[in-house]
């Protein structure tokens, strides 16, 4: 698998950048904005659409709800692996060729990107269809519930490949700066999955009544639908991008993965530190639990909006670094940080100084607003220091050097979960503590991401690392 020679990629490098106007010139903050905001609303939308399937789901009864909640944490580890993960390595590897001019590399990503996705989501389905079974038991499935969460779990997985699929399609689009295409594939099929759900759950009209299969059954039609309409696309004219077999190469692999595999890593991080935390909250009850599961939603409400200013940056820091524009690169991760900044860091203030405006929407029981009070006073703010590190952990899979802000994760985790569960457990901290060691781990994250992205020198060592092919100098 031999690569392109030197003076190849370099007559493709001197062709013009196919890339937006905006993104390598000009106003960074409206160009970021621009490009997250179709971003932002599609994750609104999909956070909506989660919402009304748990309800449709939720008229099955109590058994069939707590099976589909055990199902839930997998299957958004698998989206988030998907988009997050494999897909910010795509969005990446494609942002940079562009940059530097590789048009028939970025189209090469494409097809790769489409293979791997065929193995990732090839490699999900087995491992549920086989493991899921006993995972769900250790979750403390049994009897109905278990069997309800099978049920659903056995579909869902089994249409594994049309999830990955439209994962780095769409990211393959979004590298190349057309984030309008995902976001109007996915507003149409949100608008076919919200009737067609409950239709497949109770049989109205021709349809059969699938009860909690039939929630599955309309996602993977949501996402076969997807699938196609991203294919279509990318083997249209309209697509600044286009979807051909093309020769496997490993050094296009190789692009993909140093970025996506270390992403995906990232992502297990965060979702094993809130399970640790979670369960060293449980230790001090059930409104323990419930007081930070309200009041930690507010974490999660801030992610669609973390997310979308995060493909945008992925997108302007990697065309920027393919072209070569390094000190762009970096002021782009600076605005990018910014921005993330300001908008957690007003939530968090917001709620730490009135949390029973949050809370209050949820419970009325003084207990529980007294315990998320402590959690929204200790942690929101420094929600702020998320967002930073966020926002730089995005730049870093843009320029792919992805490796100190995992690391900066990783400590993340040790302090919140390593040190919090040891600190209640063995001695004997109480909440605020637990709260306050969540708090310093966000400080942390963010000291280390500021620290690898602006270190002296950072730029000119990346600037030194193309993106995929060595060339001489021009």
């Amino acid at each position: 698998m031999a690569g392109p020679s030197a003076s190849a990629v370099l007559r493709e490098r001197s062709s013009p950048v196919t890339v937006p106007a905006g993104l390598l010139a000009g106003p960074i903050a409206p160009a970021m904005l621009r490009l997250a905001l179709p971003t932002i609303v599609v994750l609104v939308v999909q956070s909506f659409v989660g919402v009304a399937e748990t309800y449709f789901v939720s008229t099955l009864g109590t058994e069939v709800l707590a099976g589909v909640a055990l199902v839930f944490p997998v299957l958004m580890l698998m989206q988030m692996t998907s988009n997050g993960g494999l897909g910010g390595g795509v969005a990446s590897a494609v942002a940079r060729a562009l940059g530097a001019g590789r048009q028939s590399d970025a189209n090469a990503l494409v097809w790769h990107s489409l293979v791997l996705a065929g193995v990732f989501g090839t490699v999900f389905t087995a491992a549920m269809i086989f493991g899921g079974p006993a995972l769900y038991r250790a979750m403390g499935g049994t009897g109905g519930t278990l069997t309800a969460a099978l049920t659903y779990s056995n579909v869902v997985f089994g249409g594994s490949l049309p999830i990955w699929i439209v994962a780095v399609l769409a990211a393959t689009l979004r590298g190349a700066g057309d984030v309008r295409t995902p976001a109007l594939v996915t507003l149409a099929g949100a608008a076919i999955l919200l009737p067609l759900s409950p239709a497949l759950i109770f049989g109205w009209g021709p349809f059969p009544t699938l009860d909690v299969a039939g929630a599955g059954v309309a996602i993977g039609v949501y996402y076969t639908l997807a699938a196609a309409l991203l294919i279509g696309h990318l083997r249209s004219t309209r697509s600044r991008l286009k979807l051909a077999r093309a020769r496997l190469e490993s050094r296009l692999f190789k692009d993909i993965l140093r970025v996506g595999l270390l992403s995906a890593v990232g992502t297990l991080q965060v979702n094993l530190t809130v399970a640790v935390v979670t369960a060293a909250v449980g230790q001090f009850g059930a409104d323990a639990i419930a007081g930070y599961g309200i009041a930690s939603r507010l974490d999660y409400l801030q992610i669609p909006v973390l997310f979308g200013l995060g493909t945008a940056i992925v997108t302007l820091v990697g065309i920027n670094v393919g072209a070569g524009q390094t000190e762009r690169a970096l002021r782009i991760a600076g605005v990018g940080a910014a921005i993330a900044f300001g908008f957690t860091e007003l939530i968090g203030l917001a709620a730490a100084t009135f949390p029973r405006v949050w809370l209050g929407i949820f419970t009325a029981d003084a207990r529980v607003l007294a315990l998320g009070t402590t959690y929204l006073r200790n942690v929101a703010p420094v929600y702020g220091a998320v967002g930073i590190g966020m926002a730089l952990y995005f730049a870093s899979q843009g320029s792919a050097r992805v490796l100190w802000p995992v690391l900066a994760g990783t400590a993340r985790m040790i302090i919140a979960a390593g040190l919090g569960w040891w600190a209640v457990t063995y001695a004997g901290a109480d909440l605020s503590a637990l709260f306050r060691i969540v708090a310093l781990a966000a400080v942390v994250y963010c000291v280390m991401t500021v620290a690898a992205t602006f270190a002296g020198g950072s730029a000119q060592r990346v600037a030194r690392q193309p993106a995929i092919q060595p060339v001489p100098a021009e």
